[in-house]
């Protein structure tokens, strides 16, 4: 079993492909529970994001988990999978982890760096595991996932360097310090807006949402860290747009939430409207009407193309050789681990060969003194696990050494072990969440 990661984004995709392959929030489980379904697919989880659609599945063979997955992605765009190859990036084994790697760390980002990515994988793995199509492999890579990301963080400053999609759209509105901001959608996306905003010196916010309880909640959030906000449902944007120089939408909803209706005669001033939703949240006509600018990821990807990443070559690179340390340490200790079972088979073996004739040991001489019996015992599993010792760890070395050889099977072989007998000993399932 071996992991692939099947995606799109912002680097392999139009916008308008990534918005027909995107998915919402509330169809995510549907969509892992018919991946898991799938022939080849053991455990899946799905990364759903602004500018990239993400599979990390663990699967039996390359070319059927593939097929898979590529299945799931096009009836999910209703599209054939041929339509969508050649949008698409694959990853398997050793690349699918590094490709991980490099995501959470910022380094393929939009805005390299940003370090929003990494709250969205976390996210993920919980979406995943709390729709049951989380394993011990995904497990523990997600876990060392979101360790490298911080490590890299930390150690390059690329987060202090990279800025959010947030921002960038912000950059791209211009200056807003002192002015009117309305946020149509509070969820993450809503509340890091709000954050930027605030950074960016905005006078005032409106929050408007699907659910008035999350509004709320946002708005008085805002107005805690100095900023005064104010609340209002999803039928008053269209007066809070009238007194607002900003709108920003990230509803993630699948159809538009905001057209030319809710642009309300403005007496000539000026209006900038930063689209983030995938699909777009914003009617395309809201972009011809007189005095509205509207700031969209198509716009973003143009700048940082024009512009080129925030970035230093050293940080990047130190980054880059955090990810490569960390993926080659990741896959050793993963040849490492898929030696153990066979070895702890091993060594079982021999402890029933061990008691098998010791007891035929006392069936030929029941006379033997007791401590005799009890010592000779002794010595033979010291013998035992003496020749043992060696081998055991140097194939374990071996394995994490090189992917070239397989030593599990060879241990089989050597010893005649029952090939299901590694499995016996290896347990499935992923050791219970910390808290």
């Amino acid at each position: 079993m071996s992991v692939l990661a099947v995606g799109l984004s912002h680097r392999s995709a139009e916008l308008s492909t990534l918005e027909r392959v995107a998915i919402p929030a509330p169809e995510i489980g549907k969509v892992l529970d018919e991946l898991q379904q799938a022939t080849h697919v053991s455990e899946v989880m799905l990364v759903s994001t602004c500018n990239r659609i993400e599979v990390y599945a663990v699967v039996e063979t390359f070319h059927g988990g593939l097929n898979d997955v590529s299945e799931v992605l096009a009836r999910q765009a209703g599209m054939a999978p041929a339509e969508l190859y050649d949008s698409l990036y694959v990853h398997y084994a050793g690349a699918a982890v590094e490709h991980l790697f490099s995501v959470t760390s910022g380094l393929d980002s939009m805005v390299v760096g940003e370090t929003q990515i990494l709250g969205q994988i976390r996210s993920a793995y919980a979406t995943a595991r709390e729709a049951g199509t989380v394993g011990r492999t995904l497990h523990e890579l997600i876990q060392t996932t979101l360790r490298v990301g911080k490590r890299v963080h930390t150690e390059t400053g690329l987060d202090q360097l990279g800025a959010s999609v947030v921002s960038e759209a912000l950059a791209a509105a211009g200056d807003v310090s002192g002015k009117h901001a309305v946020i149509v959608g509070a969820g993450s996306m809503g509340a890091l807006s709000a954050s930027q905003l605030r950074k960016a010196g905005i006078g005032e916010i409106t929050v408007a949402n699907r659910t008035d309880a999350r509004a709320r909640r946002l708005a008085a959030n805002v107005t805690e860290q100095g900023v005064p906000a104010r609340a209002v449902p999803l039928s008053a944007v269209a007066d809070a747009v009238r007194e607002a120089d900003v709108v920003i939408c990230c509803t993630g909803a699948q159809d538009a939430v905001f057209g030319p209706e809710h642009v309300l005669p403005r007496g000539g001033r000026a209006l900038v409207v930063c689209d983030l939703g995938l699909p777009r949240d914003v009617d395309p006509e809201v972009g011809e009407l007189d005095g509205v600018r509207v700031v969209d990821l198509a716009t973003i990807q143009r700048r940082m193309r024009e512009a080129g990443t925030p970035t230093t070559e050293r940080q990047t690179a130190k980054a880059t050789g955090i990810v490569l340390d960390e993926v080659r340490e990741y896959l050793a200790g993963q040849r490492s681990a898929e030696v153990t079972p066979t070895v702890t088979a091993l060594r079982r073996r021999a402890a029933e060969v061990v008691d098998a004739e010791l007891l035929r040991l006392d069936n030929r001489l029941p006379e033997l003194d007791g401590a005799v019996r009890e010592e000779v015992g002794r010595t033979v599993r010291r013998v035992v696990d003496k020749l043992l010792h060696a081998p055991t760890v140097r194939v374990k070395q071996l394995a994490a050494e090189t992917a070239d050889t397989d030593y599990a099977n060879a241990l089989r072989e050597l010893f005649c072990l029952d090939p299901q007998a590694p499995a016996a000993v290896a347990s499935p399932k992923p050791p219970p969440e910390k808290k």
